[in-house]
C-alpha cells in the first residue's frame, strides 16, 4: 500500500502541506484532487521520495521512503508532471537505460521492453529519438519508463496530459488493467477522468486534505444530483405551476438552453409528479429527465466554501 502519515511540507514561511494522513490500498485508485498551489505535487513529491518532508513520513508497502528508501522506490513507479526524458536517445535506448537503472538482466530487460513498447502503443517510434516525438508521445514515454519493472505502486501525476481523445482512452484502459493489482495514486484536473478511473477521491486545498469520499459519494453532494431538468417554452409559466409545490425547494435557468432544473428535498423521484403538475396547469414542456451530480460544482464548494457554484 502507499501510506502518509502526517506528511508535512514548509518552504520558508509557507506550509505548503499540512499534516496530510491517508492509506491506499491494493487494487485502489486514488484521486487526488484539488486547485493549482494545493500541494497535490508536493505531497506526491514527498511519497515518491524526491523531495525530503520537514515532518512526518511515508511508507511504500512497508517500506520508509526516507530510511528504506531503495526498497520503497524499487517497488514503486512514478510519472511526475512534465517527467524529463533524455530527447538524444530514442524511445528504446532511454527504456534500455532505465531498466539497467533498475538492475534488469540483459534478458529480462529486453522481455520487458518488449511487452511495454506494445502495452503503450510505442513500437512505431521505438527507434525515434525523445526530443523529435509529440508531447502526447513523450508522456506516453514516461509513462513507459514509470511501469517498465512492473511496480507494486504507482504515483502518476497527470498522466494523460498532453494526450489526443483516443490515446486518453488508451491510457485508462491500462490504468484500470494496472489497478487490478496494484495501488495506484493518481493526479489530475480532469474531472471526468476521476469518474472513469477512481475508486476513491481525496481533495486538497491550502496544504489539508478537506474531503476522502468515493466519486458516488461526491456526487450525491452536489445540488443538481436527482434534481429534475425540462425544457419549456415559458419558464415563467412552469415556475408559476410548480412554485409552492410540496417537496420544490428553487428553481434555475440554464442561460445557454432555456432548460429550467427543478430542485426538490428529497432525493427520491419527483419527475412523475412535476410532470403531472405541469400537465394539469397547461404548461407545454418537453425532454423532462432527472439530472446526475456534478462533480465541478462539488470540487468548487469543498475548495471555495465561500462561494457559490
Amino acid at each position: 500500500m502507499i501510506e502518509a502519515d502526517n506528511l508535512s511540507k514548509r518552504y520558508g514561511p509557507l506550509l505548503a502541506v499540512d499534516a496530510v494522513s491517508f492509506k491506499a490500498q491494493p487494487g485502489e485508485v486514488l484521486g487526488f484532487l484539488g486547485p493549482n498551489g494545493a500541494g497535490k505535487s508536493s505531497t506526491m513529491r514527498m511519497i515518491s521520495g524526491f523531495l525530503l518532508p520537514s515532518s512526518g513520513s511515508a511508507t511504500i508497502y512497508g517500506h520508509d521512503i526516507v530510511s528504506d528508501s531503495i526498497a520503497a522506490k524499487a517497488r514503486l513507479g512514478y510519472l511526475p508532471e512534465g517527467a524529463p526524458l533524455y530527447g538524444e536517445l530514442s524511445t528504446e535506448q532511454f527504456l534500455r537505460f532505465v531498466a539497467s537503472a533498475r538492475g534488469m538482466s540483459r534478458t529480462e530487460r529486453t522481455g520487458r521492453i518488449n511487452i511495454t513498447l506494445d502495452r503503450l502503443s510505442l513500437r512505431e517510434v521505438a527507434g525515434q529519438t525523445i526530443e523529435t516525438l509529440s508531447k502526447g508521445y513523450k508522456r506516453r514515454v514516461g509513462l513507459a519508463a514509470a511501469i517498465l519493472h512492473e511496480p507494486s505502486a504507482l504515483i502518476l501525476d497527470e498522466p494523460t496530459d498532453g494526450l489526443d481523445p483516443n490515446q486518453k482512452h488508451e491510457v485508462r484502459i491500462l490504468i484500470r488493467e494496472l489497478a487490478k493489482d496494484r495501488t495506484i495514486l493518481l493526479s489530475t484536473h480532469i474531472l471526468e477522468e476521476v469518474e472513469a478511473l477512481c475508486t476513491r477521491v481525496i481533495i486538497i486545498a491550502r496544504g489539508k486534505i478537506l474531503a476522502d469520499s468515493t466519486p458516488a459519494e461526491l456526487l450525491a453532494r452536489s445540488r443538481y444530483d436527482r434534481a429534475v431538468s425540462i425544457h419549456v417554452t415559458d419558464s415563467i409559466a412552469a415556475r408559476a405551476a410548480l412554485d409552492g409545490m410540496p417537496g420544490v425547494t428553487g428553481f434555475e435557468q440554464n442561460a445557454i438552453d432555456g432548460r429550467l432544473y427543478v430542485f426538490t428535498k428529497t432525493r427520491s423521484r419527483s419527475d412523475e409528479a412535476i410532470a403531472e403538475r405541469l400537465r394539469h396547469r397547461h404548461v407545454a414542456f418537453t425532454d423532462l429527465r432527472i439530472e446526475r451530480g456534478r462533480l465541478d460544482e462539488v470540487f468548487r464548494s469543498i475548495t471555495m466554501p465561500e462561494t457559490k457554484a
